[in-house]
Parts: structure tokens; C-alpha cells; sequence
């Protein structure tokens, strides 16, 4: 894939099949879309270009959403839509000026002038231009101006999947991990640095990589225990995780810690994803550490078997 921070370096194709967005995670929703695009470029021997903006577009243009947190990284969707066999990515930088292009400058200059776009994918509900002005209705009215042709996904066809990224959030910030594993069509990933915690865990026989995530956009879910897979060095591991403050020992913090099964390497300062696989319980305070660590061993037992 062909990965462009920026339009000014990208070369009109001969034949370019664009559809625009944030894509925020990639889900099941944006995968029709993706799906839909390929097929028409390949019957018609294109390229597919999606266009989409870094930072989030409701980050610069409403006050409401200073704390708007993602599901996907800029690199996370990088890689997703990668995985998607997109051929050409531009990330455009959304600015405030960038924001106030008309609908028309926007199809002109970008969509024309910029990608040469012969045909147009866009979901249902997609919006573009200043004041989100323009749509399918505008662009099919305009067809005969603009010289390339446009598709909309049905609304029942995004609606038969059900999903949406904000769907998605509430998912994970209410510990419905299930649900939002099956929108996503894959497991709730966090990458992170391994930085040095309490190192508490050492004494009560459960090591722990503390996880410091690399984007403070990305949304971290709800407290609580999880099963996880754990990605080191291209290695696949297994491991539990907790995400929470850690009352029963007077925890301040939020913290993201893993005890990673059969593993004993110093890995402060390297990276480490992990694929969240199961929710097990929420975080609870226990009366001492006994009995936090009597549940530790229940919660690793159970981890185990859910993992296999």
C-alpha cells in the first residue's frame, strides 16, 4: 500500500476509486465499504484510494470533544487498512482551514484536480465540505460537472451490520467486550511501552508488565481482568490483564498491567500489544492481599482455559 501524509505529492491515476472517511477502527461497517471499493477497481483494472484525516475531525471543529478518544491509532489504521488491501492511503492533515473548504472546492480540488476520481464510494450517511454540505444527493445532482460517477453502501446494508464506531466505543467503556470484538470483526488491541510500576506483583509470585500506551488518543476500556494474547517480538504469548486503579492497595493511578504466562524476561522499555480476548470481571477491592491474590490465581485459572 501506498501511504501519502499529504496530497500534494500524490499523482492523478488513470483510473481512481475513492471513498473518504475517518475510519476509526476499521470495523465490520468500513470493511463493506473497502470490500465494495475493491471490487470495482479490480473490474476495472484501478487503483483504490481512500482518503482519510489525522487528527479526527471533531477534534478541531467541535468544542465538546477535546477528550474524544480513538480506536485506532493514526499507525493502528495504517496497518488496518493495509490488512484491507487498500492500494493507496492519504491522510490529509485536518486543520481548521481545511475544515472550511466548500463541498464543490472539496470535490474540485481533491477529488478532481488532485486524485482523478472516476468513481466515488461513500456510505449511506457521509458527509464532506464545510458545514458537512455535501452528500450523494449533491454529488449525483452535479454528475455531469464533475465526470466521474458515484455509489452509495444502502443504508440497509451498513444497518445489516449494526455497527459504528461510537457503538464500539460504549462497547469497550462498558466492559461489553464481546460485542465489541464482533463489531470490529477482530479482538480490541492496546500497544504499549513496558515502564516500571510498584513492582508489587514480584512479591506475591504475579510479575506484571506495566503497559504505558504510545497514543494518549487511544481509548483505553473499561476497569476490570481480561484474557489476553500478547504480541512481543513477533511472539505470541498468553497472558491476563488488569486495567484499573488497584484499590486494595491504596492504587491512585489508572494502570494497564499483564501477567504474561511462563515468562520471566526484563522487558522494561521495549513494546508490547495485547489482544483483548475475554472479559472476566470487573476490578474489585479485596479485604488484604491474600485474598487479592487468591483471586489472582482464579482469574490466571480461568484466563488459561477461555484462551485455549
Amino acid at each position: 500500500m501506498n501511504v501519502y501524509h499529504g496530497i500534494d505529492t500524490f499523482q492523478p491515476l488513470s483510473y481512481a476509486v475513492v471513498t473518504s472517511g475517518t475510519f476509526d477502527g476499521v470495523h465490520l461497517g468500513h470493511q463493506k465499504i473497502l470490500n465494495r471499493l475493491t471490487e470495482i477497481a479490480r473490474a476495472n483494472k484501478g487503483q483504490t484510494v481512500v482518503l482519510t484525516y489525522w487528527p479526527h475531525p471533531r477534534t478541531v471543529v467541535s468544542n465538546d470533544s477535546l477528550d474524544l478518544k480513538l480506536l485506532s491509532t493514526l499507525d493502528e489504521k495504517i496497518e488496518l487498512l493495509e490488512k484491507a488491501g487498500v492500494d493507496n492511503l492519504v491522510v490529509i492533515p485536518f486543520t481548521r482551514s481545511f475544515s472550511e473548504l466548500t463541498s464543490a472546492e472539496f470535490i474540485q480540488q481533491i477529488l478532481i484536480d488532485r486524485i482523478g476520481t472516476k468513481k466515488l464510494v461513500i456510505g449511506y450517511d457521509h458527509r464532506f465540505g464545510r458545514h458537512r454540505e455535501g452528500g450523494f444527493d449533491y454529488i449525483r445532482s452535479h454528475a455531469h460537472e464533475y465526470g466521474f460517477e458515484v455509489e452509495e453502501i444502502p443504508r440497509q446494508d451498513i444497518d445489516a451490520v449494526g455497527v459504528s464506531s461510537s457503538k464500539i466505543r460504549g462497547a469497550l467503556l462498558e466492559g461489553a467486550l464481546r460485542t465489541a470484538t464482533q463489531f470490529l470483526g477482530r479482538p480490541y488491541s492496546l500497544t504499549g511501552t513496558i515502564v516500571k510500576g510498584r513492582q508489587l506483583g514480584r512479591t506475591i509470585g504475579y510479575p506484571t508488565a506495566n503497559i504505558q500506551v504510545d497514543d494518549p488518543v487511544k481509548l483505553i476500556p473499561a476497569n476490570g481482568v481480561y484474557a489476553v494474547d500478547v504480541i512481543y517480538r513477533d511472539q505470541l504469548l498468553k497472558g491476563a490483564m488488569n486495567i484499573g486503579t488497584r484499590p486494595t492497595v491504596a492504587g491512585i493511578n489508572r494502570t494497564i498491567e499483564v501477567y504474561i504466562f511462563d515468562f520471566n524476561l526484563d522487558i522494561y522499555g521495549e513494546h508490547l500489544t495485547v489482544h483483548l480476548r475475554h472479559y472476566l470481571r470487573p476490578e474489585l477491592k479485596f479485604n488484604g492481599l491474600p485474598e487479592l491474590v487468591e483471586q489472582m490465581k482464579m482469574d490466571v485459572e480461568q484466563a488459561k482455559l477461555l484462551l485455549q
